[in-house]
């Protein structure tokens, strides 16, 4: 069984946990280590168990409390030349990992593909993270829909989708014109709508858990999302992800049962409570 949750997401920040057994991984470390270890505790999580921190890009909501993080708890992290020297951190050596936005790191019991994308910062990347069976997509600050970004999709179970704004919002918001072509053009997020026609273009059977998360705090409402996505989604499970708090922690398990010679697998997700 594979646990996961998005410990934060939006333009404020952005962090998300993966695990399976002893192994656990982060993927982007955006806001404080303070606020870290408290959405942490509420979960159940322990910083100190976390095996490695993989970075998507430079900006600041995906990195913010990294260089606080991994020198508390001298944890290493994987990220590309271009990330790194873009971000302007100075981060211990012997933490670095520097890595192609192509590679595949194993990291214990999970795997983790770094998949190329679109998006205006230096050698970005999403992440794909497997136990061999099971995977789970991070797919957040996407310009536009690539093949590779289509593949992920494709063969992904658990997918965190960015789902950034509000088209119709972000035209009559204060943004400045520059800032709002920034966004929509290209290399910027995906609005609603492009969201959803990506995954209902792409998805296939295998995908039991829908999380949508980077949602624009100015040009974009929780309600206009799940409002959006629910219709198409019921026969999945469909989350939100809020700006303002973690989302619960999860857990998928693959079960295999015999059945007249025939092995039927399928997948479960449920809630982990921790009080």
């Amino acid at each position: 069984m594979v646990r996961y949750c998005a410990l934060a997401s939006g333009s404020n920040g952005n962090s998300y946990y993966i695990a399976k057994g002893n192994s656990a991984v982060l993927v982007d470390i955006g806001i404080n280590t303070k606020n870290m270890l408290l959405r942490m505790a509420s979960l159940g999580i322990n910083p100190a168990n976390i095996d490695a921190i993989f970075i998507t890009h430079e900006h600041t909501d995906h990195i913010q409390g990294l260089s606080v993080f991994i020198k508390r708890f001298q944890i290493p992290v994987y990220l590309t030349v271009g990330t790194y020297e873009s971000s302007r951190l100075q981060l211990p050596d012997y933490l670095l990992n520097f890595i192609k936005a192509d590679s595949i790191v194993n990291v214990g019991e999970l795997s983790i593909y770094a998949i190329p994308k679109y998006h205006d910062a230096q050698e970005p990347c999403s992440f794909m993270v497997t136990d061999g069976h099971l995977n789970i997509s991070v797919l957040t600050d996407l310009g536009r829909i690539c093949a590779n970004v289509q593949k992920a999709i494709e063969i992904s179970d658990v997918i965190f989708l960015e789902s950034n704004f509000d088209e119709e919002m972000l035209d009559k918001g204060r943004y400045p014109y520059y800032l709002k072509n920034r966004i929509r053009g290209g290399l910027g997020h995906l609005s609603n709508r492009i969201s959803l026609e990506a995954f209902m273009a792409h998805k296939t059977d295998r995908v039991k858990h829908l999380i949508l998360g980077h949602l624009s705090g100015e040009n974009n409402h929780p309600e206009l999302v799940e409002e959006l996505f629910a219709p198409h989604c019921s026969d999945i499970k469909l989350s939100v992800a809020l700006r303002s708090c973690a989302t619960p922690l999860f857990e998928i398990s693959l079960v295999e049962q015999e059945h007249i010679q025939t092995t039927i697998t399928y997948q479960s997700i449920r809630v982990i409570q921790y009080t």
